[in-house]
């Protein structure tokens, strides 16, 4: 595992990304600010890494935007999506101008896991992100352990559900409990089967790293 007091390149990142580990982003924008102050999170945004036999990494995340072609259909669309996790990060760190950390998992990914991880994907990919106002209601509803409607997710839902789905994160709290910051290792995020996520490693990309 990578320490946590390592900064490293995008191109290592990439290199030693495995399917589980955890991509943090963090921004300058309004809506960025107001989803760490409604969370009390440092980081606004989680992706998961999808990294299956010879394909290139793939990051597995919501979002609002559609400026990437989405690999489970070819397409581009909002919402669930499936992006180049090098590409994902480049638009996430350039355009959106966000800080990025990763978070490696360490956990046995087993067959049965990755089918798991695969039919998550066949299900939720297109799903909408929903609208700031649902967003909230979705989160507050999470929290008061009431489980919101399938119509719409966000980021730290989509993450929450796969990890759920492959047996790496019990099912007590609904997914919409979970935001970004429940992700970073200042919070007590509970894994099964000896899974372990390590601390953050901040990426730079481009020789530089964005606040």
């Amino acid at each position: 595992m990578v320490s946590d007091e390592t900064t490293i390149s995008l191109d290592d990142a990439v290199d030693l990304t495995r399917t589980g580990d955890l991509w943090l982003f963090r921004g300058r924008s309004g809506p960025d600010h107001a989803i760490r102050l409604l969370t009390n999170a440092p980081v606004n945004h989680v992706g998961m890494a999808v990294v299956l036999d010879d394909l290139p990494p793939m990051m597995w995340h919501a979002e609002l935007g559609r400026s990437l072609p989405d690999l489970w259909t070819g397409t581009r669309h909002r919402g669930v999506q499936l992006h180049d996790l090098r590409e994902a990060v480049l638009q996430w760190c350039g355009p959106y101008q966000q800080a990025a950390w990763m978070r490696q998992l360490t956990a046995d990914i087993s067959r049965d896991r990755e089918d798991a991880l695969l039919r998550t994907i066949a299900r939720l990919d297109g799903t909408p992100f929903p609208p700031t106002a649902k967003l909230v209601s979705r989160w507050v509803q999470g929290r008061l352990r009431r489980r919101a409607p399938a119509e719409a997710t966000y980021c730290a839902e989509v993450v929450a559900e796969t990890y759920q789905a492959m047996g790496l994160l019990d099912d007590r709290r609904p997914t919409n409990y979970y935001d970004p910051g429940r992700f970073w290792s200042g919070d007590d995020l509970e894994l099964l089967d000896g899974a372990v996520l390590g601390r953050e490693v901040r990426v730079r990309v481009g020789g530089k790293m964005n606040p």
